[in-house]
C-alpha cells in the first residue's frame, strides 16, 4: 500500500515556498464578494417583489412564504453544521480548539461557495443569468458543507486549515456535481443524503486519509486518545446531531406528508439504534462496560441510514429495523475495522467515518432503492406515487421497479465520485506547500493555535475565601500540627 502511494503522487518535505492562512482567506473572501457581485440575488419568495407575487398567484398571506415552512428546518441543520459537527470531533484531549475552530472556518468557507455551485445547477434563472436564492437554497449548502465536515473527520488533527480550506473547495465541486447527476439526471430521491451527501463524504474522507498516510504516525500516538473531559464535549455535539436529525432528513421534502413521515422514520431509526449500540459496545467490552466511542459515533448511524428512504412508506417497524441493523453495523465496525483499515489498509480514520457515514449511507442507499423498488399504489396511493417519487415531465411513465434501480444507479455515483475525488484531491494536499502538521505534532492545537496556560502548571489565585480552600488550609496545618 505505502509503495503504491509513493508512486501515485511524491511527497516531498523540503520546501520553503508555504502558503499562508491569512492570505488564503483575504483572497477567498474578495473572490467570494466578487461573484455573489455578478450571480447571486434573492428568489421571489425574498424579494421585495414578493407583494406583487402574492397577488399575481392569489397567495392569500405572507404565511405561505417559504421562509415559513423551511426556517425551524434550517436552524435545527445549522446547529447541526456549527454545534454537532464541532463539538462531536472534540474528544481529542489536545485538538478541541482545532476540531470547533477549523469545522467553524471551514463550514463558513465553503456554504458561500456551495450556494454558488450548487446555484450555477438547480437554481440559475437563464433569462438574466443570475442565481436566485431563498431559504432552501441555504438548507442545501449546509447539507453540501456536511460533506466536507464528515471527510474532515477522516484526516481530523493530521492536516493544516490551508489543507483543510483546499479539501472543501474540492469537496464542494464534486458535491454540487455528484448531486446534479444523482438527482436530476438519474431521478434518484435522497431527502437526507444517504448517498449524496453521507456515502460521497465518507468515501472521499477516507481516500484523501488513504493519500495522506503517515506510516510514523505514532510518534503523536500519546495525543489520540481522549481525556473524561474531552469526551464529554464529544457528546454534547453527538446530542445535538440526534435531536436534530428529524429536521436534517425532512428539511427539503415536500410540504405536508413527506416531510412529517420523514420526521417520524427518522425519530424512530434513530431510538432504535441507541439501544441496539449500548447493547452491542456492552457486549463486546471487557466486563460488559460501555465504550463512550460508541455512544458518541455508533448511536447516530440510523439517521445517517434512514434518510434515503426517509420520506418514502417504510412504515414505522422498518425504521426500526434499520436503526436496528445499523447500531449493530457501526459498533462493530468500530471495534473490528477500524484498526483493521489502519493496519492492512494504511488508512487512518481519527473518527471513524467509515463506521458512522460511508457504511451507513451505503445501507441507507440499499434501504431506499429495495423501498422504491417495491412501492406499489395500494400501499401509497396513485397521487400519493407520483408526489413521493417525482412521476413527473420527463420521468411521467416511470414505474416503481425502475425507480429502484435508478436509486442503485445514484448510491454507485455516489462512490465513484468519494473514491475517485478523494484521490485526486489527495494528491494535491500531499504537495508541501500547505504547511501540514509533523509526524510528532499531529492531534495537537499547538501549531496552529494560541494556547492558554494549562491549569497544572498555574496554581489558582484566590480572589475570596470559601469553604474548600479553607478546609485545605486547616488539613495543611494540621497536619505539620502533627509532625
Amino acid at each position: 500500500g505505502g509503495n503504491m502511494l509513493e508512486a501515485l503522487c511524491d511527497r516531498p518535505k523540503n520546501t520553503n515556498v508555504r502558503i499562508s492562512l491569512p492570505a488564503v482567506c483575504f483572497v477567498w473572501q474578495i473572490a467570494m464578494i466578487i461573484l455573489f457581485g455578478v450571480f447571486i440575488r434573492y428568489d421571489e419568495e425574498s424579494d421585495t417583489h414578493w407583494i406583487e407575487h402574492r397577488k399575481k398567484e392569489n397567495i392569500s398571506s405572507d404565511i405561505e412564504n417559504d421562509f415559513y415552512f423551511r426556517y425551524p428546518s434550517f436552524q435545527d441543520v445549522h446547529v447541526m453544521i456549527f454545534v454537532g459537527f464541532g463539538f462531536l470531533m472534540t474528544f481529542l484531549k489536545r485538538y478541541s480548539f482545532g476540531a470547533v475552530g477549523f469545522n467553524f472556518l471551514i463550514a463558513a468557507f465553503g456554504l458561500q461557495w456551495a450556494l454558488l455551485m450548487q446555484g450555477w445547477f438547480h437554481s440559475l434563472d437563464y433569462t438574466d443569468g443570475k442565481i436566485k436564492i431563498g431559504v432552501e437554497s441555504l438548507i442545501n449548502a449546509d447539507f453540501c458543507v456536511a460533506g466536507c465536515l464528515i471527510a474532515y473527520g477522516a484526516v481530523l488533527g493530521k492536516v493544516s486549515p490551508v489543507q483543510l480550506m483546499v479539501l472543501t473547495l474540492f469537496g464542494i465541486t464534486l458535491f454540487a456535481v455528484e448531486e446534479y447527476i444523482i438527482l436530476s439526471l438519474i431521478h434518484a430521491r435522497d431527502a437526507g443524503g444517504s448517498m449524496v451527501i453521507h456515502t460521497f463524504g465518507g468515501y472521499y474522507g477516507l481516500s484523501i486519509s488513504w493519500m495522506l498516510y503517515r506510516p510514523n504516525l505514532d510518534q503523536s500516538s500519546n495525543l489520540q486518545g481522549s481525556v473524561y473531559h474531552s469526551d464529554v464535549f464529544a457528546m454534547i455535539g453527538t446530542l445535538f446531531l440526534w435531536m436534530f436529525w428529524p429536521s436534517f432528513n425532512s428539511a427539503i421534502t415536500d410540504h405536508g406528508d413527506g416531510q412529517h413521515r420523514a420526521a417520524i422514520n427518522t425519530y424512530l431509526a434513530l431510538a432504535s439504534t441507541v439501544l441496539t449500540t449500548v447493547a452491542i459496545s456492552s457486549l463486546f467490552q471487557k466486563h460488559g462496560k460501555l465504550d463512550m466511542v460508541h455512544i458518541q459515533n455508533s448511536t447516530l448511524a440510523g439517521g445517517v441510514a434512514v434518510g434515503t428512504a426517509a420520506e418514502f412508506m417504510l412504515m414505522p417497524y422498518g425504521s426500526l429495523i434499520v436503526g436496528f441493523c445499523c447500531g449493530i453495523i457501526s459498533t462493530l465496525g468500530y471495534i473490528y475495522l477500524t484498526p483493521f483499515m489502519e493496519k492492512h489498509l494504511k488508512i487512518q480514520d481519527t473518527c471513524g467515518i467509515h463506521n458512522l457515514h460511508a457504511m451507513p449511507g451505503v445501507i441507507g442507499g440499499i434501504v431506499g432503492a429495495i423501498t422504491a423498488a417495491a412501492a406499489s399504489e395500494s400501499v401509497y396511493g396513485k397521487e400519493g406515487l407520483i408526489n413521493t417519487f417525482d412521476f413527473e415531465g420527463a420521468f411521467k411513465n416511470m414505474v416503481p421497479t425502475k425507480q429502484g434501480g435508478h436509486q442503485a444507479a445514484g448510491l454507485c455515483v455516489a462512490i465513484c465520485f468519494g473514491i475517485g475525488g478523494g484521490i485526486i484531491v489527495g494528491c494535491i494536499l500531499r504537495l508541501p506547500i500547505w504547511g501540514d502538521p509533523a509526524d510528532d505534532n499531529c492531534f495537537n492545537d499547538e501549531p496552529y493555535w494560541e494556547l492558554p496556560e494549562d491549569e497544572e502548571s498555574a496554581p489558582p489565585i484566590l480572589h475570596y475565601n470559601n469553604h474548600m480552600a479553607n478546609k485545605d488550609v486547616v488539613d495543611t496545618n494540621f497536619g505539620m500540627e502533627q509532625n
